[in-house]
């Protein structure tokens, strides 16, 4: 890549209430050049878990993917931040994705 690019940065969020509430935490990232990519990544992610979610939780991960899911794309399709959340017992599980310009990295040193 030499020069910037049109992205998504995709980020994923637990939080975790109670009688001691932890901060959020980062437990994933991911670039997306595009979006379908980054909805994509949502979406793996929420049928990964699903089995494992209590039943309203999956209830929130299935509705996003049969319902959310499209209002994600065309916001993402639009440079427009998505967040998608869904609660487990007391964690708050969340993904993020945001519009980004993806910088080149400079290749070496170069001599004088």
């Amino acid at each position: 890549m030499d020069k910037p690019a049109r992205g998504y940065w995709c980020e994923c969020w637990t939080e975790t209430f109670g009688e001691t509430t932890e901060g959020p935490a980062l437990r994933a990232s991911f670039d997306a050049y595009s979006a379908p990519q980054a909805d994509r990544w949502v979406a793996v992610a929420l049928r990964t878990i699903s089995p494992a979610l209590d039943p309203d939780a999956s209830d929130e991960a299935w509705a996003w993917l049969h319902d959310g899911r499209s209002e994600t794309r065309r916001a993402l399709l639009r440079h427009e931040p998505c967040t998608v959340t869904i609660t487990y017992a007391s964690t708050h599980i969340t993904w993020t994705i945001r519009p980004v310009l993806f910088l080149p990295l400079v290749s070496g040193a170069t001599e004088p």
